[in-house]
């Protein structure tokens, strides 16, 4: 079974994927494409749900270069091909290299894709809120600007994430978020509980990217939390009182050359 992924527009030629957790061979808590390495699925697994990935993208499956994801603003600029064990400790990649795949994982959080096609130049960022607020997303811009891209030619695509129907939070969250700037209230509404907000993560990013001055913002629909078949979610294990679950994959390269 093929790997499943979305695309998007504003990314297109590109090799590029939003995975879903489909077409994999992960059982259990982690069916089937878990792409994690930091979980508890078997490593065999996971090598080969990550090489169906990048064959789906027609990439080899050393192409994929991830990092080890701390909820930070630290970008890693990849140059050369990297092995799984030395990931960097980073939150976003960056790349002008052909050939090479910028991979993040998530599961909730949002996967934020980046390209200047005509400059050459590719990133990848996870953004939970704490690296959003934190400006993990302008320190993408920032450091594909350094390789060489213009800011108003960079298109970049929210991924699936939680949604602000399933994303209730409290108030550290939202007065984090407000401390920052005030006029981000309108990305919370109502909770369904007293003393709770449902937080707008994936408007709340696109903002920043156009306020950064991005050329190109999209948001693709589709909440983690809310489609089991399709995507982890640590909002709804957590819930569900379950166990270890896995994180999907979203990945984007320049063409080799």
């Amino acid at each position: 079974m093929t790997a499943e992924f979305l695309s998007a527009a504003p990314l297109i030629p590109l090799p590029h994927g939003f995975f879903t957790r489909r077409g994999g061979v992960s059982r259990g808590n982690f069916a089937t494409l878990n792409c994690s390495l930091a979980g508890h699925d078997a490593a065999e697994a996971v090598a080969t749900n990550r090489a169906r990935a990048m064959a789906a993208l027609g990439l080899p499956a050393g192409a994929l270069c991830g990092a080890f994801q701390v909820h930070g603003v630290a970008v890693a600029t990849v140059t050369e091909a990297i092995p799984p064990e030395a990931r960097p400790e980073a939150d976003a990649l960056v790349t002008n290299r052909p050939g090479l795949a910028l991979g993040i994982v998530t599961a909730d959080c949002a996967p934020v894709l980046f390209a200047d096609a005509a400059a050459g130049v590719v990133g990848a960022a996870h953004a939970g809120w704490r690296g959003a607020v934190a400006g993990v997303l302008e320190e993408t811009l920032k450091a594909m600007e350094a390789l060489g891209a213009s800011r108003a030619g960079i298109a970049a695509v929210v991924g699936p994430c939680i949604r602000q129907d399933s994303y209730e939070v409290g108030p550290d969250l939202r007065d984090a978020v407000l401390a920052r700037e005030a006029g981000d209230a309108r990305f919370f509404r109502e909770g369904k509980r007293e003393g709770r907000w449902q937080f707008d993560l994936p408007g709340y990013c696109a903002v920043r990217l156009v306020k950064a001055g991005a050329g190109k913002v999209g948001v693709l629909p589709a909440d983690t939390c809310a489609d089991a078949g399709r995507f982890f979610s640590h909002r709804r294990r957590t819930l569900a009182g379950e166990g270890p679950i896995g994180h999907q994959l979203s990945a984007i390269a320049l063409p080799p050359a």
